[in-house]
């Protein structure tokens, strides 16, 4: 599995023209989390990237998440796990099908709620457009 965290002061996700989720966090800041599912990660690995975003301290004065009370907004992208060693097209072929993804994600949502993170999803299979405010910028990139 891996994520892509971007500290950010707003983010949305919109699809056909409607906001599907959005984090308006300027006082706090809040996590933007591109999540990519791999077909070999197992409940270790989305149990560890739900602890990875909400703890680690990468919001401002070296906080996290659960220090703040800090929001996320959380969006699927299969794209993180793309090969690009060879040729000029990306391979796919360690990303999870959707039909294992779509749960692991809605998985580490449910996790982040259960410990009181305010949790903002994109729209699992569509085509999004995300918008962020990057606040520093900050982004660290995360495998489990």
């Amino acid at each position: 599995m891996k994520a892509v965290l971007t500290r950010v002061s707003e983010a949305s996700v919109t699809v056909d023209g409607d906001v599907v989720g959005a984090i308006n966090c300027a006082e706090t800041g809040g996590i933007l989390a591109l999540v990519g599912v791999g077909r070999e990660d197992d409940e270790e690995a989305w149990q560890k990237m739900a602890r990875k975003i909400a703890e680690l301290r990468i919001l401002d004065g070296e906080k996290s998440v659960e220090d703040v009370n800090a929001p996320v907004l959380l969006v699927s992208q299969f794209t993180l796990l793309g090969r690009t060693a060879k040729g000029r097209r990306p391979s796919w072929g360690d990303a999870a099908p959707g039909e294992v993804a779509e749960p692991i994600i809605a998985k580490i949502a449910s996790a982040l709620r259960e410990r009181g993170i305010h949790v903002e999803e994109g729209r699992f299979g569509a085509n999004m457009q995300v918008q962020s405010v990057n606040e520093g910028p900050f982004t660290v990139l995360v495998e489990t």
